[in-house]
């Protein structure tokens, strides 16, 4: 855990604001390797469980769930341009591991959790999706996913 968050600062020192765009491509490679094989599906919730299915399946400690606002009715919700879904990570081995270093969240670490997301659900539901960091916290972080319509041919 050290190691991984000690990487995360000298990357980020060493090439700035380009390593979050190089922790992005490395985790969206990693998530789609990863799923390659997964059931298809083109609903959320069902290509979420996939994804949490696929970390168990490799040992990769993400604990996430999807949550719902008490000011909404239903888990997804449809915004321009696609779906939303809230996401609780409330046990997430790159928070611990930037705690255990004494790194800031938020940064190159966290995109390659976006990125590995973005990389699975791309393979189970063939869309794209963008994340959001509402919240990061000591004990738990709070992101909003959107995944994208699919583009009319």
């Amino acid at each position: 855990m050290i190691f991984l968050g000690a990487i995360a600062s000298g990357m980020e020192q060493a090439v700035g604001e380009s390593a979050n765009s190089i922790s992005y491509l490395a985790g969206k490679n990693l998530g789609k390797k990863l799923s390659d094989g997964v059931e298809k599906t083109d609903d959320i919730e069902q290509a979420l469980n996939a994804t949490r299915n696929v970390l168990l399946q490799n040992n990769y400690l993400w604990m996430f769930e999807a949550f719902k606002p008490h000011d909404r009715p239903e888990l997804v919700q449809k915004v321009d341009g696609g779906s939303e879904v809230m996401l609780v990570f409330r046990d997430c081995m790159i928070r611990q591991s930037l705690f255990r270093f004494g790194h800031a969240q938020k940064g190159s670490l966290c995109n390659m959790m976006f990125g590995f997301f973005a990389g699975a659900l791309q393979n189970v539901m063939g869309r794209e999706s963008t994340l959001e960091i509402v919240h990061s916290g000591e004990n738990a972080c709070y992101k909003r996913r959107i995944i994208k319509n699919r583009e009319a041919a």
